[in-house]
C-alpha cells in the first residue's frame, strides 16, 4: 500500500512542466524571470500583452529592453550592488515603477521581486500588474471629489449672493425713505429750493434702480424650478447688457449691440435665459481684457423658427484643441473658474429646445457663441410680456 501511494504522489516531470505552462499561461499580471546576469529566462503570455514583445524575441536580452531610460541605466548597477551586499532595495518589497512598451510608451507598473536558488543558478521572479486600470478609476474619483467641492462651493455662493442681496435691500429702503421725507421737507417749506429737491428725486431714483439690480441678483441665484413665460427678447438682451456693464470690467471696450426692438416674443424661464447671456457676455469682457483691439459685439435676429443670439469678440478665438471639450464641466481652458459657466449654459438652451454652440473664429477675429431658442407661434395671442426695463418709475 505503501508503494501504491508514493507512486500515486509523484509527478512526471513533464506533468509539471505542464502545470507551470498553463500557470503561466493563465496568470493575470505578467511573470518574468531572469538570472543573475539580468537575462531573461521566462516571459508569460500576460508579459507579451503587456509589454508587446513575443517570448521569443525577449528571451536571452537584457531585462533593460522592458524599462525607460532612466531605469534601465540604474538597473545593472542595482543588481550588482545586491549580488555584491545582499542588500535588498527592491526583491521582496513591491513598488510602484514604469515600465516600457516596444512603441515607445511608458506605463505605470507594480513590480514585486522574489528571489530562486535553482539548479541552474540564482534566479530572480518579477510580478508585474499594470497599474493603468487602477490609475484611471482613481482619477474618476480624484474628479468626482473635485467636482463635489466645486458644486459645494457653488452652492455656498449662491446662499452668500442670496443673503448679500437680502442684507443690502434693507439699508437701500432705509435710504429711499430718508430721501423721500427729506424731499417732502424741503417741498414744505414756504420758498423751496428747486435745486435741492431736484437732486433728492435723483438720488431717489438711483436708490431705487440700485434696488431693481439686487432684486434681478437675488432671482439671478435663487435656486427654484423653471418657470416659462412669455418675455421680450430685446428688453432682456438690454437688460443683460446693463448687468454685465456694473463695475469696470468693460473699461475701454467697445460693446455693440444689434438687437432689433420688433423681435417676436419667446416662452423662456427669463432667469435662466439671463443666466446664459450674462455668462456669455462677460466670457466675451474676459477674452478681450489683454487685447490692443477690444470689441464685443451682440446681435439678435431670426433665422427660420428660431432667435439666434450671437455673442463675439476680438479676442484670440478658442483653439481648435479645446472646442471638443469646450461645454464639458470642469474642462474649460481658462485659469481661473470652475468651468462650469458654459455647461450650465448649453443644458439650460437644450432645456428650453434650442442649443448653444461655438465658431472658434468669427469675422472680429474672435470667438462667436451662438445662441438658438424656438419661437412659438402661438404666442401671437399671449398677453403682452413683463417688461424688463431698469428705469425708475419716475425716469
Amino acid at each position: 500500500m505503501r508503494e501504491d501511494h508514493s507512486r500515486s504522489m509523484s509527478v512526471s516531470p513533464s506533468v509539471s512542466e505542464a502545470r507551470l505552462a498553463s500557470v503561466l499561461g493563465t496568470a493575470v499580471d505578467g511573470i518574468v524571470v531572469m538570472d543573475d546576469t539580468a537575462r531573461i529566462i521566462l516571459f508569460n503570455k500576460a508579459c507579451e500583452t503587456l509589454f508587446g514583445y513575443a517570448a521569443d524575441e525577449v528571451r536571452g536580452e537584457n531585462v533593460k529592453v522592458l524599462m525607460p531610460g532612466d531605469y534601465a541605466k540604474a538597473h545593472d548597477g542595482y543588481v550588482s550592488h545586491y549580488l555584491d551586499t545582499g542588500e535588498k532595495r527592491i526583491i521582496g518589497i513591491g513598488r510602484e515603477v514604469h515600465g516600457r512598451h516596444r512603441d515607445g510608451t511608458e506605463f505605470p507598473i507594480e513590480l514585486s521581486v522574489g528571489e530562486a536558488a535553482t539548479p541552474e543558478g540564482r534566479q530572480f521572479i518579477g510580478i508585474v500588474r499594470d497599474l493603468r486600470p487602477r490609475k484611471a478609476v482613481e482619477r474618476r474619483l480624484a474628479d468626482a471629489q473635485a467636482q463635489l467641492v466645486s458644486m459645494t462651493r457653488i452652492s455656498a455662493l449662491d446662499e452668500m449672493g442670496a443673503a448679500i442681496a437680502h442684507e443690502l435691500n434693507q439699508p437701500l429702503t432705509a435710504i429711499m425713505l430718508y430721501l423721500q421725507a427729506a424731499r417732502r421737507r424741503a417741498a414744505a417749506d414756504g420758498a423751496p429750493d428747486e435745486k435741492l429737491v431736484e437732486i433728492v428725486d435723483k438720488g431717489v431714483r438711483e436708490a431705487e434702480r440700485a434696488s431693481q439690480i439686487i432684486q434681478r441678483m437675488r432671482r439671478f441665484v435663487e435656486k427654484r424650478e423653471p418657470e416659462r413665460r412669455v418675455i421680450s427678447m430685446a428688453a432682456l438682451i438690454r437688460e443683460c447688457l446693463e448687468l454685465v456693464m456694473l463695475g469696470d470690467a468693460h473699461s475701454g471696450v467697445k460693446i455693440s449691440a444689434e438687437v432689433p426692438d420688433d423681435l417676436p416674443d419667446i416662452s423662456a424661464d427669463p432667469v435662466q435665459i439671463q443666466q446664459v447671456l450674462v455668462n456669455l457676455a462677460r466670457n466675451a469682457l474676459e477674452a478681450v481684457r489683454d487685447c490692443e483691439r477690444r470689441v464685443v459685439r451682440i446681435r439678435a435676429f431670426i433665422e427660420g423658427a428660431e432667435m439666434i443670439v450671437c455673442v463675439s469678440d476680438s479676442g484670440g478665438g478658442v483653439p481648435p484643441e479645446v472646442v471638443p471639450n469646450l461645454f464639458r464641466a470642469f474642462a474649460g481652458a481658462k485659469r481661473r473658474g470652475l468651468g462650469l459657466g458654459l455647461t450650465i449654459s448649453r443644458s439650460i438652451a437644450q432645456n428650453h429646445g434650442g442649443d448653444l454652440s461655438v465658431e472658434p473664429m468669427g469675422e472680429d477675429g474672435g470667438a462667436v457663441f451662438v445662441l438658438r431658442l424656438p419661437i412659438d407661434a402661438s404666442l401671437a395671442e399671449t398677453p403682452p410680456p413683463a417688461d424688463f426695463s431698469t428705469k425708475g418709475p419716475s425716469e
